[in-house]
């Protein structure tokens, strides 16, 4: 085992709003043998006394917290320990830093979480609670969660994101929901109220703050299972209809970790719902038109999967240099080069096509003889007004080839 292995040199330390009575002996040791200690400024004047009788250089942590990472990476070999809030492994800073290490490169001495001190005041279960950290990403995460009777534990970054907390919730229907503010939990400046989404007016929330929510009222709420209303989705026409996407995102099967090209996106919907499905869910979405591929994104943020990739680009030519996929939809854009380029991809990775014109369905045909898997013809009608009395109105039938490489 190498040194670095056996002598992790940074100590992460988890400090609640209790300074340094809520830490470890370990924690404490760990202190007063550092050569460096680094931390937001609220972290280091949370040490108190403490601080002043140290022998190590005290660095505080620049904002934004990314641009502290380099500097840190830069003092390896020397004993350095990283102050950060509470349970620095829950939507904390020890996750950020510790992406850039190897294993065995630090140790961590984690507080109690805002999370579970926030269920202590509460008596709520936090294994049926969710629980999110919104301090940098938008407020649109939570969109797919809201819903009556969910309880969810959210940490904001000051005072105005509750106010705009608020607001969301209202805009999207939800403005009877419960709201009760903690603020610098565990500490003597803690501070626990109640109030509703609408029409709330507390005012001088300190930092650090969280947000127990009940959701309440009569908003639109995402469903579970695959195929959401096309009107979830802004879209020109180009969009894989409701009872067609279920049955594509049948096909591709999503599973836990897996990554999905979706190749012609149009609005989308396909890799959207894909996101829905799973939170370590990835998707890479590939449009040639700006317009579309713009409206794709905003799509992604307005259902809270802003983590889709939407790349610009024709393929197959915008497909290379991109991560690897796990499954595969062609809704557009499908072609003979196209598809000779998704053959060299993995054995295993499933792919999924759809075509509606003679054409494309005449080259789904050719694949499936040439490489197996299964044809699905798609026919759909719906009731629509016939005069004084109603008929069917039948769409393009749609033919759907899944295949395994």
């Amino acid at each position: 085992m190498s040194d670095v292995l056996q002598k992790p040199w940074l100590t992460i330390v988890g400090l609640g709003e209790d300074g340094i009575s809520g830490l470890s002996e370990a924690a404490r040791a760990a202190l007063a043998e550092a050569e460096v200690v680094t931390g937001a400024v609220r972290h280091l004047t949370l040490l108190g006394d403490l601080l002043s009788g140290l022998s190590a250089e005290c660095r505080p942590w620049p904002v934004p917290f990314a641009d502290g990472v380099a500097p840190l990476l830069a003092l390896r070999g020397r004993r350095v320990v990283l102050l950060a809030s509470g349970d620095p492994f829950w939507f904390g800073a020890g996750t950020v830093v510790t992406r850039e290490l190897a294993p065995g490169e630090w140790t961590a001495h984690p507080g109690a979480s805002t999370f579970a001190l926030a269920a202590a005041r509460l008596g709520w279960a936090l294994e049926a609670t969710l629980c999110m950290g919104v301090h940098a990403a938008p407020l649109a995460r939570l969109r797919p969660h809201l819903a009556p009777g969910v309880r969810a534990l959210v940490l904001l970054r000051d005072g105005t994101a509750v106010h705009e907390l608020a607001d969301y919730l209202c805009a999207q229907g939800f403005g009877e929901s419960a709201l009760v503010v903690l603020e610098a939990l565990g500490g003597p400046r803690e501070r626990v109220r109640q109030a509703t989404a609408a029409g709330f007016g507390l005012t001088d929330i300190a930092h650090p703050v969280a947000v127990a929510l009940t959701c309440a009222g009569a908003g639109r709420v995402v469903p579970c299972a695959s195929g959401i209303d096309d009107d979830w989705f802004d879209h020109d026409g180009q969009i894989t209809k409701r009872p067609v996407r279920a049955l594509a995102l049948s096909a591709l099967a999503p599973r836990p970790g897996e990554t999905l090209w979706d190749i012609g996106t149009g609005s989308g919907s396909i890799a959207i719902e894909w996101l829905l499905s799973g939170r370590d869910l990835k998707a890479l979405a590939f449009e040639r038109d700006p317009q579309r591929a713009l409206r794709a994104r905003a799509n992604a943020a307005a259902l809270g999967v802003d983590h889709l990739e939407v790349v610009e680009g024709p393929a197959p030519e915008v497909l290379d240099g991109q991560p690897q996929p796990d499954a595969v939809f062609i809704g557009g854009g499908l072609s003979l080069p196209l598809v000779e380029r998704l053959r060299q991809l993995r054995a295993g990775t499933r792919l999924v096509a759809h075509a509606v014109t003679l054409e494309s369905e005449a080259l789904l045909v050719q694949c499936q003889s040439e490489m197996g898997g299964s044809l699905l013809r798609i026919e759909l009608a719906q009731s629509a007004p016939l005069g004084n009395r109603r008929g069917w109105k039948a769409h393009y039938p749609v033919v759907q080839w899944s295949v395994t490489l």
